[in-house]
């Protein structure tokens, strides 16, 4: 057990994120909020996914499910990438089984150009929601909001939903790149106003997903991505919150992630944490990372590997890092036994 120091936070995860000592390792999942719980289930049995996050009584009761069953250290708001852009009134839908789909992608000077702005009115419910969360939590849970970083909602707008390529997306940053950075300004403009929404309404921390920039190169992301996510995170920055950036498949590109402006860097499985360290560099937080797949692996195997990341996690102190948040690499996968993640859990405020 760790034993907290005087002036550090009293919500281990916020100490954490910013080089305090945390009163227990803090932990938390990506996606903890979702199908892996029956009751969450249960509860959207008739609601579309869109519908659910515009409700914020019902936003509160997902996003608090897994808080109650696993005793995490944070919550996080139970919402979709795309919801800012639905609520400035984009046409699109979340397909099940696909992925979020848009019905009219967009491709050309026209489509950006009337690409419309997020009204934060629209967004009302979701500050709603945080104040009914925040009334819920305790003094010792944080509640971390998040949005889509520019690269990621161009990419479902520019293709028109998930893809493997992303042939359209480099075609218009490589062969009409004056194009491309109006629409990543336009995406970062929804961003900002989305995370001040969550803010306002008296979020702890914040989570700017990336969550396919690990399709780019390290030229390619510096050039047309680490700007738009830059002024993002700047303009958040009056807020004084911990400020948390994470892609997929990122091991190339943690170095400039790290220098867009986050606090703390979330770091998938294949980079082992004291190494992500050392290519983020002194001074922030590392998040992660364990396989979520091998929580179908056995008991042992979870323990084995939470003790691994967790060794990882102190060296990756010793490297300059100034605190880890226990986490996955990715998403809770739908079929995951929830007891199992509550069981990871407990390993981890033991160690």
């Amino acid at each position: 057990m760790v034993v907290a120091e005087a002036n550090a936070s009293s919500k281990p995860l916020i100490a954490a994120a910013t080089g305090g000592t945390p009163s227990r390792r803090p932990v938390w999942f990506m996606r903890q909020a979702g199908r892996s719980l029956p009751e969450y289930r249960a509860i959207r049995a008739d609601r579309g996914m869109l519908e659910s996050c515009f409700d914020a009584a019902l936003v509160c009761e997902i996003t608090m499910q897994p808080v109650r069953r696993h005793d995490v250290d944070a919550a996080i708001l139970f919402s979709d990438i795309v919801v800012p852009l639905k609520a400035a009134g984009i046409d699109l839908d979340i397909v099940a089984g696909t992925g979020p789909v848009v019905a009219r992608p967009v491709r050309s000077a026209d489509d950006v150009a009337s690409l419309p702005r997020l009204d934060a009115a629209a967004v009302g419910s979701v500050a709603r929601a945080v104040t009914l969360i925040l009334g819920e939590l305790t003094d010792a849970q944080a509640l971390i909001g998040f949005a889509g970083a520019p690269f990621t909602l161009a990419s479902y707008l520019i293709e028109g939903g998930p893809s493997r390529t992303y042939e359209n997306t480099k075609a218009m940053m490589h062969g009409r790149s004056e194009l491309w950075h109006q629409l990543m300004a336009q995406l970062a403009d929804i961003t900002i106003e989305f995370l001040r929404v969550q803010l306002d309404a008296g979020v702890h921390a914040i989570q700017l997903f990336d969550s396919w920039a690990g399709t780019l190169s390290v030229a390619d992301y510096q050039t047309y991505v680490a700007p738009h996510s830059a002024r993002v995170l700047a303009e958040v920055a009056e807020y004084n919150v911990p400020r948390i950036h994470f892609g997929v498949g990122t091991g190339e590109l943690l170095a400039p992630m790290a220098h867009v402006g986050a606090d703390v860097i979330g770091v998938d499985w294949r980079v082992p944490l004291d190494e992500a360290a050392r290519r983020v560099g002194p001074g922030k937080a590392v998040q992660g990372n364990l396989d979520p797949t091998l929580l179908f692996a056995g008991p042992d195997v979870v323990e084995a590997e939470v003790r691994r990341i967790i060794r990882d996690g102190e060296k990756a102190i010793d490297a300059g890092a100034i605190g880890h948040i226990f986490n996955l690499g990715h998403g809770v996968l739908p079929p995951t036994d929830p007891d199992v993640l509550t069981r990871t859990v407990e390993l981890v405020h033991q160690l």
